[in-house]
């Protein structure tokens, strides 16, 4: 595969633009709708230094030959490209050349390593679901058992957009060797912990790593096919998603049963050097870049306060602290405040994580908060449901496991059903507009479950939530990566799944927090008129233990405790498909360098 030129070159950006102009006219849109080539031109470049947006604005008008007759919209809209391909500019140069392996098979080996990727960082989301019992009950914790989960989430959510921001300045290629090596740092610190503080510390290392391997992997596949054809790639990266969902509970309930919960954290290990590997040997080197690009620390070390009091605040809420305590109230504010430095921060840095520019686009806003709400939902059923059906239905952690294959098939059909169909006809608004719908009432379902539900009916309320998710998961990451120039692509994705992170961390804690909660307060009301059992003893052995009337008050206990909380997702998912019917269906861009969308997208 040849390698992409992020140095930037004035000539190559002169064809480039010379290139997306005659597609336009071809197609029939409006001329000047990119950028010359001055304003396009990587900033390390000799003399290609970034001019003022605006100057480069009307010189891209000029430079049209019917400029002078275009409409107020149309002229606004090439201004709003002129504006897109500064931005381009300032994110480390536009690539010289389009990165095009020389041939198919080159294609399928860097597909297959990211792939592989992909498939070790969401392995590790889910591989403790049916563990968790078992190994919060053997280190002491379960009601730090949230954590464990949380601590992954909340890492890798930090490290998102600075792994994207890192891989448009710099490559990705190194970048995703260093983040399985710290991946496999956090394995083994998980599979050697003494404690449950030590297992939510390897948790987070984990993370650390794991938080850049989705993002680099999705911005690699930026890199080499546009996004007319992109679709069918990422609904293939969706369907990983959908297996490692399902082969992870059932791997942790094998090692529980077989071998012992710290061999899960151990078969980590050589999946993610197998990928070291495949990434290594298939992804070329990053061209060496002239000049010394800023990094954004003072963002950085503002959003990492931000998100980390957010969910601190939302884990703790109603646990370990009342939410009108001090040190709650403390989270919250100190989230607020953090928040605002990271704007301002970001406002003034001359390489911005997370560029304010990308919400000037009304495609991103509304992708990025549909995918924030849809992942909340369902992290918080994948969490906490292989427990359900281990307390509640009496299953074993295996059995638990395979539970959760309805909702990923589900996922899987679509996943890869709308990335084909996107391909092929070039349409895909409706495809979030129903996942939203279809999510909604799969949630409705749920919220019905009872001790007697059966495990076919169960099984069918979950197939539904997977084929609404499986709708718009990876569509969403195909419509934000159409709306940006592709040298800004990682920056873009990066940011698109930071907030969609977010969901996934609020709705781990959140879920988290109600359930443990309700549970404490449900067990100290039923619990002493039986043996006065302590939470943090209750597992799946010890039930197994109980006599007949005190297995009963738990498990309906916990059964009351979780329910209910799915339905809380459905009003979320109703704003999502509200936000969706305003979706801008733009075009599929036919060339990986392609310029973006204007103004008539915007904000």
């Amino acid at each position: 595969m040849e390698g992409v030129d992020r140095t930037g070159g004035t000539a190559a950006d002169e064809a480039r633009v010379r290139e997306a102009a005659e597609t336009e006219r071809a197609s029939g849109r409006p001329a000047g709708k990119a950028a010359d080539g001055s304003s396009a031109s990587g900033g390390n470049a000799p003399g290609g230094k970034v001019r003022d947006e605006h100057a480069a604005a009307g010189r891209s008008e000029a430079a049209s030959p019917s400029s002078a007759s275009l409409s107020a919209p149309e002229r606004a809209a090439a201004a709003r490209a002129s504006e897109l391909a500064a931005a381009s500019a300032r994110q480390g140069g536009v690539p010289a050349a389009e990165p095009k392996p020389e041939r198919k098979r080159g294609v399928a080996a860097v597909f297959a390593g990211l792939l592989l990727a992909m498939f070790v960082s969401t392995l590790s989301e889910t591989v403790t679901a049916t563990a968790l019992p078992t190994i919060v009950g053997d280190l002491g914790g379960v009601d730090h058992m949230q954590w464990v989960t949380t601590a992954y989430i909340l890492a890798s959510t930090i490290m998102m957009p600075i792994y994207g921001k890192l891989g448009d300045l710099f490559g990705r290629k190194y970048l995703f060797i260093v983040a399985l090596s710290v991946f496999i740092v956090g394995s083994a610190t998980c599979g050697l912990a003494p404690s449950m503080d030590g297992l939510i510390a390897g948790r987070a290392v984990e993370g650390l790593g794991g938080g850049g391997l989705i993002i680099l992997a999705q911005a690699t596949i930026a890199d080499i096919i546009p996004p007319r054809q992109r679709g069918k790639y990422m609904g293939v990266m969706g369907s990983v998603f959908a297996v490692s969902t399902v082969v992870g509970p059932l791997l942790g309930g094998w090692f529980v049963q077989v071998t012992g919960w710290r061999w899960l954290f151990a078969f980590n290990i050589p999946l993610a050097l197998l990928a070291i590997g495949a990434v290594a040997f298939f992804l070329t080197n990053p061209e060496r870049r002239q000049d010394r690009p800023p990094v954004d620390v003072g963002g950085m070390m503002a959003m990492a306060v931000s998100v980390s009091s957010l969910v601190l605040a939302t884990a703790w809420g109603g646990t370990l602290f009342p939410w009108l305590s001090w040190q709650i109230l403390g989270l919250f504010a100190l989230f607020l405040v953090a928040a605002v430095v990271f704007v301002l921060v970001e406002r003034r840095a001359a390489e911005p994580i997370i560029p304010l520019l990308l919400f000037k686009n009304r495609n991103f806003v509304v992708c990025t908060v549909t995918g924030m709400f849809i992942m909340l939902g369902m992290m918080g059923t994948v969490s906490y449901l292989p427990t359900y059906f281990q307390i509640v239905d009496g299953l074993a952690p295996e059995q638990a496991g395979l539970m959760t294959f309805p909702m990923m098939a589900g996922v899987l059909i679509t996943a890869v059903g709308t990335g084909f169909l996107a391909t092929k006809t070039g349409r895909y608004k409706w495809m979030p507009i129903a996942s939203c719908a279809v999510a909604a009432v799969g949630f409705v379902l749920l919220s019905r479950l009872t001790p007697d539900t059966s495990l076919l009916v169960t099984g069918v309320f979950l197939f539904v939530l997977g084929f609404g998710i499986g709708l718009g998961q990876q569509i969403l990451v195909l419509i934000v990566q159409n709306e940006f120039p592709h040298a800004i692509v990682g920056t873009a994705t990066a940011a698109n799944n930071f907030f969609r992170q977010i969901g996934s961390t609020l709705g781990a804690s959140l879920v988290g927090a109600l359930f443990t909660s309700r549970l404490a307060a449900d067990l100290a009301a039923q619990l002493p008129r039986t043996d006065n059992i302590s939470m943090n003893r209750i597992t799946p052995e010890f039930i197994d233990h109980l006599s007949g009337p005190a297995r009963d008050i738990i498990t309906t206990a916990y059964s009351d405790a979780l329910v209910p909380i799915f339905l809380y997702v459905v009003p979320l998912l109703v704003v999502g498909f509200l936000l969706m019917l305003t979706l801008k269906e733009n075009p599929l861009a036919k060339s990986v360098n392609h310029t973006g969308h204007a103004s008539d997208d915007s904000l």
